[in-house]
């Protein structure tokens, strides 16, 4: 079928030193799900730091590839051997699909699956290959979704589904920002009864932290550069919302960390704050080339663990239920972490918003 998407296109020979990469929205060819895999009709996607890493170059993708890796919408079509999902229902759509038989399967979510990571890393699917093309040239998909799109095939193991009356931009923000920033808390930072909990880096996946502690009951200490992220904390329910600066000033120590700004002075800033005998949760994606200084010493003498995070160290199909029992409950209030809804034709303006911080989350609207 044609469809409508967001490509990336290889255009680094032609493009000026620094300047950000331009999204071109298409038409496009998609095939119809082959054996294992569904046809989902997107009605709305994240922009996600993770899209923004692919286009400012930060995180080299095969290309062109259609981008957008956290969204939801309603199959529209299933492939043979799928058996459990219909035509009709919502689902949510995950960038780490799960084969459920490798070493990393079996770690409960704390290690990626490695047939899912070695599919993304090329651009395909897990049934192996794409379903997209332009002009009879293939083109890659983002984290097994794509979801910039009016429509997208994938692999039945990249979806959850839910009830059909959650609402598309709460939905599709369970599929990343929710799993990541909420799965860091509950299933890496695992904070106690009566421990605060400090979040460094108010983006999507560092607000949906904030919202999982402040639901499982936990004092949070909020930080970020930018007073308008602060400010929301605060409305949220934060105890205190201080910018790196000032918490280093204060000492503010937490025996639960996270940080979420995938940035180096954020990854020693999380350090600085985490107490003797505490856990510092890593979740940001950083570039590749970036470095962050700690003191090996103050991690042996004060008894204090560093764990890195990779979608939250969540297994979706048992993680996603856990999220929506939360917010039906109304103590996840998923809504308030959306800035905007934009439409397909907005989504490089969405990246340059991004990248200047104007954010939290910006919904992509295509249904």
């Amino acid at each position: 079928m044609r469809i409508v998407g967001a490509v990336l296109e290889d255009d680094r020979a032609g493009r000026p030193a620094g300047a950000m990469a331009q999204l071109a929205v298409c038409e496009l060819d998609l095939e119809d799900p082959r054996s294992g895999e569904i046809r989902v009709a997107i009605d709305a996607a994240g922009v996600c730091h993770s899209d923004l890493s692919v286009v400012d170059g930060n995180r080299p993708r095969p290309l062109p590839m259609l981008l957008g890796h956290e969204g939801t919408g309603l199959v529209d079509m299933v492939g043979s051997d799928v058996d459990d999902i219909r035509p009709g229902q919502r689902v949510v759509m995950t960038f780490l699909p799960r084969c459920g038989q490798c070493a990393g399967c079996g770690s409960g979510g704390r290690v990626p699956c490695e047939q899912g990571t070695a599919a993304n890393s090329a651009g395909e699917l897990m049934g192996g290959g794409t379903r997209l093309s332009r002009f009879g040239r293939p083109i890659r998909h983002h984290l097994g979704v794509s979801a910039f799109a009016t429509h997208a095939v994938v692999d039945r193991r990249s979806v959850v589904p839910v009830d059909d009356d959650i609402p598309p931009a709460v939905a599709a923000l369970l599929g990343c920002a929710v799993l990541t920033g909420g799965g860091a808390v509950l299933n890496s930072g695992r904070p106690q009864s009566g421990e605060s909990v400090v979040v460094v880096g108010l983006g999507g996946v560092g607000m949906a932290a904030t919202i999982t502690a402040l639901a499982l009951g936990h004092e949070v200490i909020a930080v970020d550069n930018l007073e308008a992220k602060l400010e929301l904390a605060r409305d949220l329910g934060a105890a205190q919302a201080v910018s790196p600066a000032r918490a280093l000033a204060s000492g503010i120590r937490a025996p639960v960390v996270i940080e979420a700004a995938g940035h180096p002075r954020a990854f020693e800033t999380a350090f600085a704050m985490t107490a003797p005998g505490g856990r510092m949760v890593t979740v940001g994606l950083p570039a590749p080339s970036a470095i962050a200084t700690v003191s090996p010493l103050l991690i042996t003498a004060e008894a204090r663990t560093i764990a890195g995070s990779y979608l939250g160290s969540a297994v979706p199909n048992r993680d996603i239920p856990e999220f929506v029992r939360l917010w039906r409950d109304g103590l996840l209030p998923v809504e308030r972490l959306v800035t905007s809804e934009i439409g397909l034709d907005q989504i490089n303006d969405a990246m340059g918003d991004l990248a200047g911080g104007r954010t939290v989350r910006q919904i992509v609207r295509t249904g």
